[in-house]
């Protein structure tokens, strides 16, 4: 018995508590240093927990450096991306699913691959594009630039969803008069639910923590997405860390409580991508 208490002990608590720590850390210490003043954040020896908590770097950062301007943007970015990428892959993900054509595999291969395409070798070629038709420092650029990048993927996962809803369901549809149209906004799409949400999450996420494309097409400070308002936190020669640790926090809430809100969703999408 003692034997496999330290089994158990060795093999799975030791790991787990580990990774948690190895986790959790970084992300403690941002919010550790968050609430401390200047002082106490550059005093030695370092204080694990705030000596006198503070919400200054917070007001700071929210008013002083424009954050709520960024906060704005990537709002206006990442909730325009997810519902461009949603509407395009599941009518991609439904054609592919229900029908049969030549090539269709081979499209389905050529979707997954363009996963394997760095995102910097797509820069140039975006800005030329972008600078010519007068996009640079303009939300739509970004938009489109994250839906390219997205719908690929969106649209494999999304064909997995839909062949997990039976034929039988809209054939049933069919023959109680529904159209095609019909049969999908009001049988396929609620069986959808899991899937869409897990979709737009990953969106979501994808474009509120995306740092380079962003960077390198936007020039306008007021257009500033979040990841890019926090590198310009950075000055040359003076860090202001506690607005930086601050701001880095405001942009984690979303994140978190999208996560907690959409958990379960998640976990039954995914599954039925994978099945799919």
């Amino acid at each position: 018995m003692k034997q496999k208490k330290i089994d158990r002990l060795l093999t799975f608590y030791l790991p787990v508590i580990t990774l948690l720590v190895f986790t959790l850390f970084p992300l403690y210490w941002t919010v550790n240093t968050a609430f401390k003043s200047e002082g106490d954040i550059i005093k030695r020896p370092l204080h694990y927990i705030p000596a006198s908590p503070t919400i200054e770097n917070f007001v700071a950062a929210w008013t002083n450096v424009g954050f709520a301007t960024y906060f704005k943007n990537s709002l206006i970015v990442g909730i325009s991306t997810v519902v461009v990428v949603l509407l395009i892959s599941t009518i991609s993900g439904y054609a592919l699913s229900r029908y049969r054509f030549k090539g269709k595999r081979g499209f389905l291969l050529m979707l997954l691959c363009t996963q394997f395409i760095p995102r910097s070798m797509l820069i140039i070629p975006l800005f030329i594009i972008f600078k010519h038709m007068g996009l640079i420092s303009n939300p739509l650029s970004l938009i489109i630039t994250y839906a390219a990048v997205e719908i690929p993927f969106t649209t494999v996962l999304m064909t997995g969803f839909i062949s997990n809803v039976p034929k039988e369901l809209e054939e049933a549809a069919m023959i109680d008069g529904c159209n095609r149209l019909q049969t999908i906004r009001h049988v396929v799409f609620p069986l959808l639910i899991p899937g869409v949400v897990a979709t737009s999450v990953f969106t979501f996420i994808y474009t509120w923590n995306e740092f380079l494309l962003a960077l390198m097409l936007t020039n306008q400070q007021d257009r500033f997405t979040l990841p890019v308002g926090l590198s310009y936190m950075m000055g040359e020669f003076n860090i202001n860390y506690g607005a930086l640790a601050a701001g880095s926090v405001i942009a984690l809430i979303p994140a978190v409580i999208l996560f907690s809100i959409a958990q379960k969703y998640l976990v039954n999408g995914m599954g039925g991508a994978v099945k799919g």
